[in-house]
């Protein structure tokens, strides 16, 4: 009985025994595999995502440098365009204070010229007619 047990369990058991085993035996392989392809495709992704990472920040130290750079120059052309300011307001201010120099001179020049007239005129005590008295003053104008 005992051989009659284990013929029929060889001839109908067994088979549908291996076929599950079989079954569940690709069924580990193909997860495994498949855990394998996914732990490959996570490597490359996290090797991607780091290669992206390390681009954006070149990429970022870049824009920074320009911007630096740049700042470096409007700082320069600001400086510059002060500089240029400076010199105008400082010819400008020169040319007002030559002006004004030459302004006083003239009025010193007349006042001394009325000056002279009147103590020419007081020495020789008499009255010089006024066409003499701008002819003197243009002369003393011209000597001063």
């Amino acid at each position: 009985m005992f051989a009659l047990f284990i013929w029929f369990t060889k001839a109908i058991i067994w088979p549908y025994m291996l076929r599950a085993i079989e079954t569940r035996q690709k069924n580990i392989a193909d997860g495994l595999a498949a855990a394998e392809q996914g732990r490959k495709s996570l490597e490359v992704s996290a090797r991607q995502a780091e290669q992206t990472l390390g681009e954006a920040r070149g990429r970022a130290a870049d824009i920074l440098a320009q911007a630096e750079k740049r700042v470096a120059e409007l700082i320069d052309e600001a400086k510059l365009a002060a500089r240029e300011e400076g010199i105008r307001e400082k010819a400008a201010a020169l040319a007002e204070i030559e002006q004004e120099v030459a302004r006083a001179l003239e009025a010193l020049r007349e006042q001394v010229a009325a000056l002279a007239v009147a103590g020419a005129e007081k020495i020789l005590q008499r009255e010089v007619d006024r066409s003499a008295h701008a002819d003197l003053l243009a002369r003393l104008r011209t000597q001063i």
